[in-house]
Formats: structure tokens, C-alpha cells, sequence
């Protein structure tokens, strides 16, 4: 029996394969260190986070049936996600994602999320054939949606009936499709979270801080928004007023997945009744002990 899910993640699962230094790198840079292959992708980090803190998320995605997704259906489901929804391809391939870190941060990475691309609306059947919900009875609950959907996909769901009573929460995959989300901008119900340069790029325009950066989102017609900036402040507007809050400093060991853990508890604290600043405040300090290595990726 599939178990009955809290929150719905909509976007790229995949396989993380990230190399990661201890020292400072450049282009061009070889140098010793580790490289791991773990589950990931925005969809994935998110949910991945929700069920650490307690929630039940299923996950709304495009995976193979080769040897490598068989092997990532069964890690997501032993880690508890409800994947009996995701959408199950005989001739896509399971999506990757590789990446190189050094001391100094994100040295480059590459998304394949080809796969998710193609399969396109396909992901979203449960919502419209009775599982989740329909055009008739939409899914009401909290939706965790991801920028490696494309554009047109993007455009669909801004405007589909399947998701005019969803909370839907949106992140670019990165900062060059972040683009993508000037579909969901002005949706009546979303909440955006990006970082600066994300921001940046949506209102082609240049920030030096988050609030700023808030602030132009919301001019722009965002219903809500969350801008953060590393390890610099952090600030959630909506059409009434702009909070700020500086993350807690640590020793940054990783990077690749931050944003995916502050969006997820930031969710969270609100599902549990945080105010915006406590919620702000929970969703800094979870990202925080994300990227010192204290918790498992």
C-alpha cells in the first residue's frame, strides 16, 4: 500500500558524482581528494532533507529502469521517500549530475538532466489521473518544485488547474536556468527561493545584498521570495516587508546542496508554525550545519 505523502518534490533525482579537494583550485587545477556518488538532484536533496526532519515527501520525477536507477529507487526508498509516483522510463536514461569542489567552493559542474527534460509532462500523471488529484479535485498540499523542468513545462504548471490550490515552493536547479522561473514569477500561490546571483539574473539587474535583491523581486510581481547570499545575509520579502538575518558562521566543507537543505527547513519550520523570522532564522541554521559536514549529505 503507498503510504500517503506530506509533501510532493517535483523535479531532477539523480546520481551526484562530486570530487572534492581540500585546498584551494583553479581551471585546470589536479590535485588529491574524494570523490563520492550519492543520490541527489534538487528534487532529491530537498526531500531527502524533509524526511530528516520528519516529513514523508514522494517524489514526482523521470527515472530509468536501468542498473542505475533500479539501484536509486532502491536507496530513496530505503531512506523512506514514497517513490511508487515517479515516472519509470524503458528507454531514458537515469540522470546525472557531477560537480568539483575545492576549499574555495564550486569549482564547475555539469547537470545532465536530459532525461527529466524529455519525459516532460508525463511526471506530473498522478496529479491529473485520480492519484494525487485531478483538474476537477487539485492537490492541495505543499509542492516542492524544481528549475530542471523546462520552460514549457515551467509555463504548464503556471497555469494548470492540477495546481491552483498547491503551496507551491520553487528553486532554480542554478543560476543559468534560473531564467526558467519567470514562468512561475507571478504565480498567485508560489514562493521563490534563489540565491543572488539567481535574483540577479531574473530582474537583469545587479545586487550587492539580499534585501535589495528581495525587494526588486517582489517590484517585479513575485508573490514571495527568499534570497540568499553564501555565507552573507539572507532575506524573505513579501508585498508588505522585507526581513533580514545573517547566517551563523562555520567552516564551510561542502557546498553542492546548501540551497536544496535551507529551502527544505524553511518548509519545515513553517509546516510546524514558525513565524517568518523564526522560519528564516531555522532555515539558515539548518543550510549552516549542511555545509560545516556535521550532518550526512
Amino acid at each position: 500500500m503507498t503510504q500517503s505523502p506530506d509533501i510532493l518534490c517535483i523535479g531532477s533525482v539523480l546520481w551526484d558524482v562530486i570530487g572534492r579537494a581540500s585546498v584551494h583550485m583553479e581551471v585546470g587545477t589536479d590535485v588529491p581528494g574524494r570523490i563520492t556518488r550519492l543520490p541527489g538532484g534538487v528534487a532529491m536533496n530537498i526531500a531527502m532533507t524533509l524526511r530528516r526532519f520528519g516529513l514523508t515527501p514522494a517524489i514526482l520525477t523521470a527515472i530509468g529502469r536501468d542498473a542505475e536507477g533500479e539501484e536509486l529507487i532502491a536507496e530513496a526508498a530505503r531512506m523512506g521517500l514514497v517513490c511508487d509516483f515517479a515516472y519509470r522510463s524503458e528507454d531514458l536514461p537515469t540522470d546525472v549530475y557531477m560537480a568539483v569542489e575545492g576549499a574555495n567552493g564550486l569549482i564547475a559542474a555539469i547537470a545532465d538532466a536530459h532525461s527529466l527534460e524529455a519525459a516532460g509532462d508525463r511526471i506530473l500523471a498522478p496529479l491529473a489521473d485520480g492519484r494525487l488529484g485531478s483538474a476537477g479535485a487539485p492537490y492541495s498540499g505543499p509542492v516542492a518544485l524544481d528549475g530542471n523542468l523546462t520552460t514549457d513545462l515551467l509555463r504548464e504548471i503556471a497555469r494548470s488547474p492540477l495546481f491552483a490550490a498547491a503551496d507551491l515552493r520553487v528553486a532554480p536547479a542554478s543560476p543559468g536556468k534560473a531564467e526558467r522561473l519567470l514562468a512561475l514569477m507571478d504565480h498567485p500561490t508560489a514562493t521563490l527561493y534563489v540565491n543572488l546571483e539567481e535574483a540577479s539574473r531574473l530582474c537583469q539587474a545587479h545586487f550587492t545584498e539580499s534585501a535589495t535583491a528581495a525587494a526588486a523581486m517582489i517590484a517585479r510581481g513575485a508573490h514571495r521570495v527568499l534570497v540568499t547570499d553564501g555565507g552573507r545575509a539572507a532575506s524573505e520579502a513579501t508585498g508588505d516587508s522585507v526581513i533580514t538575518l545573517a547566517p551563523p558562521k562555520v567552516l564551510v566543507t561542502r557546498v553542492t546542496g546548501a540551497g536544496d537543505t535551507f529551502m527544505a527547513a524553511h518548509i519545515v519550520a513553517e509546516a510546524r508554525g514558525a513565524n517568518r523570522e523564526e522560519a528564516l532564522f531555522k532555515a539558515l541554521d539548518a543550510a549552516a550545519t549542511y555545509v560545516s559536514g556535521e550532518v550526512p549529505k
